[in-house]
């Protein structure tokens, strides 16, 4: 006759190793790889302080990229011992496991014993919905989609380019968008200006990107800085963002922009545009080249952008911000290789993209210098730029 599930459970608990609760509240921090074989709901509600999550359904297919080896001190829990138990048969008896237990009386007894239980924060069942496709990319997955709702970055200007970057980043669910911007919308602005609509126009950009924002996804909290970007408020106004999106269209400002950004060490992803071209680059301060290793003098007044009315192709913007939003996520998830000491240049009417490589200058006026050294004092005190460009031109 085949066994009773009870006798089954008996006779597996009787071929492994079984351990009590405070043997392993003994052993946290030592080495011991604490693995829980509950199911993802239960975990959410909470887990032994330093547990990795293995599902019993995807043991086999799991544990390896978790515990990869085979000789290493693996402590299995679940509810009650039970579901631990067979695990731990599997990763003795079919995995090749040599130092495996399973602890008696599971994350209950642990509890009533009075040993903490980390409960972790976790998404929504609305949020999980929303970022289902997030979720299933093991470079995102549910880790990454907290680290984008935590993430707080700052938007330089809600026109061309800040319009599609400012949507994809509320829709990816940057947790918190600033964006600085004192313009309001005007009627030539909606040929690229995607995030505005013509029933605003007259309004306030940052009001408008807020509407819109706010119907595309209620998770993304909105900062608004309705103010002209200058040294007196840049230090204030940039301080606490992970990272700021360049949209800028002069080049006094981005000066004035990456000095201060390299005395906070944070990281600009910049991007221009005029006509059919644009470039792209990431400005990490110290970790590659500063926006003036790149460009050490402003260009002649008829090369500048912000010297003249220029033309632009309406859907321009929309390429180069989508690419900015790649980069702000890459860079807020720690995944993949950010255009740090690279430029990208795109040339819409070829279709083609050309990467050169820009190198940190030793001489740098501002980079090369270590920002701890700087005193207070300096801090906020920048050259007067708008006569620096006029001069240059």
């Amino acid at each position: 006759m085949s066994p009773s599930g009870a006798e089954l459970l008996r006779n597996i608990k009787s071929q492994i190793h079984e351990v009590d609760p405070a043997a392993v509240h003994e052993q946290l921090g030592n080495g011991t790889v604490l693995v829980d074989v509950r199911e993802t709901e239960e975990f959410s509600v909470g887990h032994l302080p330093g547990a990795r999550h293995v599902p019993r359904a995807y043991l086999e297919s799991r544990i390896e990229g978790v515990v990869p080896d085979r000789d290493a001190h693996v402590v299995l829990y679940c509810a009650s011992g039970n579901r631990s138990a067979y695990a731990a048969r599997t990763l003795s008896e079919d995995l090749g496991y040599t130092n495996v237990e399973s602890m008696t009386g599971g994350i209950t007894l642990w509890k009533d014993r009075g040993y903490s239980v980390d409960v972790p924060r976790t998404l929504t069942p609305e949020q999980r919905d929303r970022y289902s496709r997030h979720i299933l990319m093991s470079e995102v997955g549910t880790e990454g989609q907290l680290k984008l709702l935590d993430a707080r970055v700052l938007l330089l200007g809600a026109g061309g380019l800040g319009a599609p970057t400012a949507l994809y980043l509320a829709a990816a669910g940057i947790g918190t968008l600033g964006i600085v911007d004192n313009d309001t919308v005007d009627l030539s602005n909606l040929q690229r200006q995607v995030i505005h609509t013509q029933d605003r126009v007259g309004d306030l950009k940052v009001d408008s990107a807020e509407a819109t924002i706010a119907n595309l996804n209620s998770d993304v909290r909105v900062v608004k800085y309705p103010v002209r970007l200058d040294a007196s408020n840049v230090m204030e106004i940039i301080e606490g963002y992970d990272v700021i999106v360049d949209g800028l269209d002069n080049f006094p400002t981005r000066y004035l922009i990456n000095d201060a950004s390299v005395r906070l060490r944070i990281p600009v992803v910049s991007a221009s545009i005029l006509g059919f071209d644009g470039q792209l680059s990431v400005f990490a301060p110290y970790d590659g080249p500063c926006y003036r290793c790149l460009y050490p003098t402003p260009p002649p007044a008829d090369m500048a952008p912000s010297c003249g009315a220029n033309g632009v192709l309406g859907v321009l913007p929309g390429t180069m911000g989508l690419l900015q939003a790649t980069e702000v996520v890459k860079l807020v998830l720690g995944e993949g290789e950010p255009l740090i000491g690279r430029l990208l240049l795109y040339e819409a009417l070829g279709a083609t993209f050309t990467e050169l490589k820009v190198r940190r200058d030793p001489d740098c006026p501002v980079c090369s210098r270590d920002p701890e050294s700087i005193t207070d004092d300096e801090m906020g005190v920048f050259p007067d730029y708008e006569a620096f460009c006029a001069a240059a031109g």
